[in-house]
C-alpha cells in the first residue's frame, strides 16, 4: 500500500509545486527554498542532532519549552527543527535564531525522506501533535531511529480519516516508540489505529507549559497607550476566510454601544493580509496597519499585518475573540490570551481544542458563542462590567496554570527513549 501511496504523490508532483507557486503569489517565501521540500540541503549537517518537526507556527509555539529543555539536558547535542510552512520556519528563526539548525521538512517520498536521513542522521526524531507521514515513519524505523509524537492529538474527524486508510496508518503507528498524548480521548484514538498500547502514554498539553515573557504585561500596556490611547480594545485573533465577515458584523453592533471601541483583527495566514484590508475598507470602516507604523487614536480598525507579535497584543487587548471557531476550522490557541488574563471568546467549531475550550468554559474564562450576535452580545458585558470582565479574565488565567505539567513528563520520556536508544 505505501508503494501506491508514494507512486500518488510522486504523480502530485506537478499540482504540489503550482501550488507553492500559486501561495507565492501572495507570500513569496513559498517560492523560496523549493530543494529542502525535496531533500537536498546545503553545507555540511550536524548529524546525530534531536530532531523536532512542527508543521507551523502552532506546533512550533508549544515545541519552543520542550526544545529548550532538551538543549539544557544534552548541551553537546544539536536540535534540528523542521517544519513545513513559511510562517512557522520564520517563528523558528525569530524566537530560536542559530542556538539550532532549521530547514524544511521534505515531501513524503521516498528518495526525499532518504536524502533528508542521509544528510541528517537524526540521532531521535520528535513529531509535534498529528502528523503521521508513512515513508517519514518507515525510514524512522528502518533507520532504528527512535520516533515520537510529543504532544499527540487526534481529533474524531481526524481519526475517521486515517481509519479509512488502515494498511497506511497502522504500520506507520507500529513504527512509533512514543505517543506522548494531550488526553485520554486522543490516546484511545491512537490506539484504535493500530499503535502500540506500550507506547501510548497520557502527558497532557504541552501549551499550558508555554514561555511568557514575565514584563509582556507590561509591554502590553505601553503599547495600549502608545497605539490605542484610552480606548477600549477588541481582538480578532487568527481568523479565515468567512470569519472576518461576522466579526465585523458583530464590530458593527458593539459600536453602537462603544462608539469609542477599537477592533484589532489579526489574520490566520499572511497571504490574507491585504484581502481582509480590503474588506474592512468595503465595509466603511478606517483601517491602520501595524507595518505602517502609526497609531490607531482615531481608526476603527487596527490590522495585525506582522508576525510575532500576537501575544504582545493580546496583553493590549480587553476582550479575545479566537478564530478558526466560526467556520468548519476546529480553533486555535484560547491559552496565549487566558494566560495573560484577557477573557476569551470563541466559536462552536472547537474539534482541535476541545479539551481546553472545555477547561475555560467550566472555570467561567470563556464564552462559546454560536453567531456573530452571541459575539456581540458576551463581548457587551464584559466592556459594560468591569466586575464581571475582571472575574472572567482571573478564571481563564487560572484555568491555563491549573493544567502545566507537561513539559516535565514528556521530557523525562523522550529523554529515557533517546538514553535506551
Amino acid at each position: 500500500m505505501r508503494l501506491v501511496y508514494s507512486a500518488l504523490f510522486y504523480s502530485f508532483t506537478p499540482f504540489i509545486l503550482g501550488r507553492l507557486a500559486w501561495r507565492g503569489r501572495r507570500l513569496p517565501e513559498y517560492r523560496e527554498r523549493w530543494a529542502e521540500r525535496f531533500g537536498f540541503y546545503a553545507g555540511p549537517a550536524r548529524q546525530g542532532s534531536i530532531w523536532l518537526h512542527a508543521v507551523s507556527v502552532g506546533e512550533a509555539e508549544a515545541a519552543f519549552p520542550l526544545i529548550r529543555e532538551l538543549q539544557k539536558r544534552y548541551p553537546d547535542r544539536r536540535v534540528l527543527v523542521t517544519t513545513t510552512t513559511p510562517t512557522g520556519s520564520a517563528r523558528v528563526r525569530t524566537v530560536l535564531g542559530d542556538s539550532v539548525d532549521h530547514v524544511y521538512l521534505p515531501y513524503d517520498m521516498p528518495d526525499a525522506v532518504g536524502r533528508f536521513f542521509d544528510h541528517f542522521r537524526p540521532a531521535l526524531a520528535v513529531v509535534m501533535e498529528t502528523e503521521i507521514w508513512p515513508n517519514l515513519y518507515h525510514g524512522c524505523a528502518e533507520r532504528k531511529i527512535p520516533l515520537a509524537i510529543a504532544n499527540a492529538c487526534l481529533s474524531e474527524r481526524s481519526a475517521r480519516g486515517y481509519a479509512r486508510l488502515p494498511a497506511l496508518t497502522r504500520p506507520s503507528l507500529h513504527a512509533v516508540r512514543l505517543i506522548a498524548a494531550q488526553t485520554e480521548a486522543d490516546a484511545a484514538r491512537f490506539l484504535s489505529l493500530g499503535a502500540r498500547p506500550e507506547s501510548v502514554i497520557v502527558t497532557g498539553n504541552l501549551k499550558y507549559d508555554m514561555e511568557l515573557p514575565a514584563d509582556l504585561a507590561t509591554r502590553g500596556a505601553a503599547l495600549r497607550a502608545e497605539l490605542f490611547g484610552a480606548r477600549p480594545v477588541l481582538i480578532a485573533a487568527s481568523t479565515h476566510d468567512g470569519e472576518e465577515a461576522q466579526v465585523l458584523s458583530a464590530f458593527a453592533q458593539l459600536r453602537a454601544r462603544f462608539p469609542d471601541l477599537l477592533l484589532v483583527l489579526v489574520p490566520r495566514h499572511p497571504e490574507r493580509f491585504d484581502p481582509v484590508h480590503a474588506l474592512a475598507v468595503a465595509a466603511g470602516y478606517s483601517v491602520t496597519r501595524r507595518n505602517e507604523h502609526l497609531p490607531a487614536f482615531d481608526a476603527d480598525i487596527f490590522l495585525l499585518d506582522t508576525l510575532g507579535e500576537l501575544r504582545l497584543f493580546y496583553a493590549a487587548a480587553d476582550v479575545t475573540f479566537v478564530g478558526g471557531s466560526l467556520v468548519a476550522v476546529g480553533g486555535h490557541n484560547l491559552l496565549e490570551p487566558a494566560t495573560l488574563g484577557v477573557p476569551v471568546l470563541f466559536g462552536p467549531h472547537t474539534n482541535e481544542i476541545w479539551e481546553i475550550a472545555t477547561a475555560l468554559l467550566e472555570a467561567g474564562g470563556a464564552v462559546q458563542v454560536a453567531d456573530a450576535g452571541e459575539l456581540a452580545a458576551q463581548a457587551e458585558r464584559w466592556l459594560a462590567d468591569d466586575a464581571s470582565h475582571r472575574q472572567a479574565g482571573e478564571q481563564a488565567r487560572a484555568a491555563a496554570e491549573s493544567g502545566r505539567g507537561a513539559l516535565d513528563r514528556t521530557v523525562a520520556l523522550l529523554v529515557e527513549l533517546l538514553d535506551t536508544a
